[in-house]
């Protein structure tokens, strides 16, 4: 991988693998074939800065793959290779974690995520002091003390 230019990120049995991370460590410019990958982080980098995507309907094209990365310039080529280099930091655990690895981005991901969870929770209390005809009692949602 790491004498590739680009790497093959294929879609699996599971929404991602490790062969994205694999190709960021390694410098090599993904090449995800995917119409549905979950990929980390994704509210606050832009794959597309660095990664190519090809649907699945036209990555089993005939000379579809093949043609498209041999369209690829050089100069757009070096500048998503210069992006992996800037964003690899984010992707990498380390001990003790520092700003910017891989642990920093998941807390940071749940932090922005705990609004939106907290707004789905008070929604859901709205009526369930009546609780519902089906079960006739009271549901409540447990939560941690120190949830909020």
């Amino acid at each position: 991988m790491h004498s590739s230019k680009f790497c093959l990120n294929i879609a699996g049995d599971t929404p991602s693998s490790n062969r994205l991370f694999d190709a960021i460590a390694s410098h090599c410019v993904p090449v995800i074939i995917s119409d549905d990958i979950e990929l980390p982080f994704e509210d606050v980098l832009d794959y597309s800065e660095f990664c190519i995507f090809v649907r699945t309907s036209d990555a089993v094209r005939e000379k579809f793959l093949i043609n498209l990365v041999r369209s690829i310039k050089k100069d757009d080529w070096t500048r998503m290779w210069q992006k992996l280099k800037e964003v690899e930091n984010f992707f990498e655990f380390q001990y003790p974690s520092k700003e910017g690895d891989a642990v920093q981005m998941i807390w940071k991901a749940v932090a922005r995520k705990a609004p939106a969870i907290r707004l789905k929770v008070n929604k859901f209390r709205r009526f369930s002091r009546f609780g519902t005809p089906k079960d006739g009692v009271l549901r409540k949602i447990p939560s941690p003390s120190n949830f909020w």
